[in-house]
């Protein structure tokens, strides 16, 4: 582990004196990759040198426990006290440090929600769930953009997709794929039974051009009016775009923008991201035993996570979770089971490294 953080410092300085390189900064592109790189390896070094302090005051601690003097050996004994948890701690801070990182973590999303099993009831459950991450994306200060709805007959969201763009979106958001299952007395039952339905979420990493090339000849586009809200001219016009990638079968729609052309460049962003995730799920498939260890998985057909109306209370299933507060939690905050999900993530692989070891 040593040798990697050795060898990962001197990396950092190495980066840091390109960063004053005429050469480097004259090259726009070239400097932000430099920058970034840079930027990316900032706390694990700064964690490193914090450690490698540790250990010296430590060292000092223990030769001075051989003192003749039993006051210097008592205060030799008391900074040991102290040193040695805070070693110990920033070793571990270290190894977590070092896990292999997401590459997807700082790229924003394509966030699609479909109702599933329970017609109207699950409709009204993906609005809900949808609300409850516009809370969440508020508190983080992250863009929504809205691409498409269908709204049911009674108020709610038969399918919503939208694309969130901010700091860390796809890190803290990676985790809510899956089938989300709902329990509770649908307004419209009169002999007051408990009802269950599900939506399923789907939480893709927004693929950039250079992540995946999508040939024209590939593309079927198709223009229609829009059915959306928007008013008179909305529905007049053939702004609404339907793209087809014919190879994969893979359809995506866009209306929210009066703009042929914006909702285009956005259908575009959806299919990039959809055809990045049938790829990632491939090398997934090949990775398959590590993937068993990770609750990130994002697989759709996952049960992963039970809202209890009735008893207040969400149960994630990957963990074992329970939350006795599911009112706030539709309200927004949902940082606590976001941090427990990520947490337990970090042990796995942690596990799975040592033992790899």
């Amino acid at each position: 582990m040593f040798d990697r953080l050795d060898q990962l410092e001197a990396r950092y300085e190495e980066l840091g004196l390109q960063l004053s390189d005429p050469k480097i900064v004259n090259d726009q592109e070239n400097y932000r990759k430099v920058a970034k790189q840079h930027r990316d390896m900032e706390p694990t070094v700064e964690k490193f040198r914090d450690y490698r302090k540790l250990r010296n005051a430590v060292a000092d601690a223990k030769a001075m426990l051989t003192e003749s003097d039993a006051d210097m050996r008592e205060m030799a004994q008391a900074e040991l006290d102290e040193l040695e948890p805070k070693l110990s701690t920033t070793e571990e801070e270290l190894k977590i440090l070092l896990l292999p990182k997401d590459p997807n973590d700082d790229k924003n999303i394509v966030l699609e929600l479909r109702a599933g099993t329970g017609g109207d009831e699950a409709s009204l459950f993906v609005s809900e769930v949808f609300r409850m991450y516009l809370r969440f994306a508020e508190q983080h200060k992250w863009k929504v953009e809205i691409l498409s709805e269908t709204e049911s007959d009674v108020g709610g969201l038969k399918d919503v997709t939208a694309i969130i763009e901010g700091q860390n979106v796809y890190a803290q958001m990676k985790y809510e794929s899956g089938v989300h299952r709902v329990q509770r007395v649908p307004a419209t039952e009169t002999q007051g039974r408990v009802h269950t339905s599900a939506i399923t979420v789907a939480v893709l990493p927004e693929a950039e051009e250079v992540d995946i090339k999508i040939e024209k000849k590939d593309l079927r586009i198709d223009t229609f009016c829009s059915s959306g809200p928007g008013g008179q001219s909305v529905n007049t016009t053939y702004s609404a775009i339907r793209i087809t990638h014919l190879p994969t079968n893979t359809v995506v729609s866009c209306q929210d923008e009066k703009s042929q052309i914006k909702n285009r460049e956005k259908a575009m962003r959806v299919l990039r991201s959809r055809l990045y995730e049938v790829e990632a799920e491939r090398i997934h498939q090949l990775q398959a035993k590590e993937r068993k260890q990770q609750v990130g998985s994002g697989d759709r057909s996952d049960k992963i996570r039970t809202y209890n109306f009735p008893q207040n209370r969400l149960t994630d299933h990957r963990i074992g979770l329970t939350n006795h507060q599911l009112a706030m939690v539709m309200e927004g905050m949902l940082q606590p089971t976001v941090d427990a999900l990520i947490a337990h993530d970090t042990a796995e692989r942690l596990k799975a490294e040592s033992t790899a070891a």
